[in-house]
């Protein structure tokens, strides 16, 4: 139940990023900023149910690269962020690592 906590805590971490970005470029700047503030206590609430079972650094290694990854995702498909090779085998390379702490947690 630990790691589903940090998926949902990582997940929640793409979406304060998101919603700063939102409030920018829309109309809605209260309604996306309070969205990023709902977001970043539910992330905060899953990590720290997901770290009752998982070390502080594999938790927040994967917290942060689930965020990370995904908010960078959210660039390219939804902003026209740049999508080049490098980016996106970095971006690859942080998915090896997010995959290399699960399978080596006990």
């Amino acid at each position: 139940m630990s790691w589903i906590y940090l998926v949902l805590a990582g997940i929640m971490e793409i979406g304060w990023p998101l919603g700063f970005k939102m409030a920018q470029i829309s109309g809605s700047r209260v309604l996306w900023v309070a969205f990023s503030v709902l977001c970043m206590a539910a992330s905060g609430l899953f990590l720290y149910l997901a770290q009752r079972a998982i070390p502080i650094g594999t938790a927040y290694a994967v917290w942060t690269g689930i965020g990370a990854v995904g908010a960078f995702t959210m660039g390219i498909i939804f902003f026209r962020d740049p999508a080049t090779f490098f980016r996106i085998i970095s971006a690859g390379l942080v998915v090896a690592g997010i995959i290399g702490l699960r399978l080596s947690h006990q």
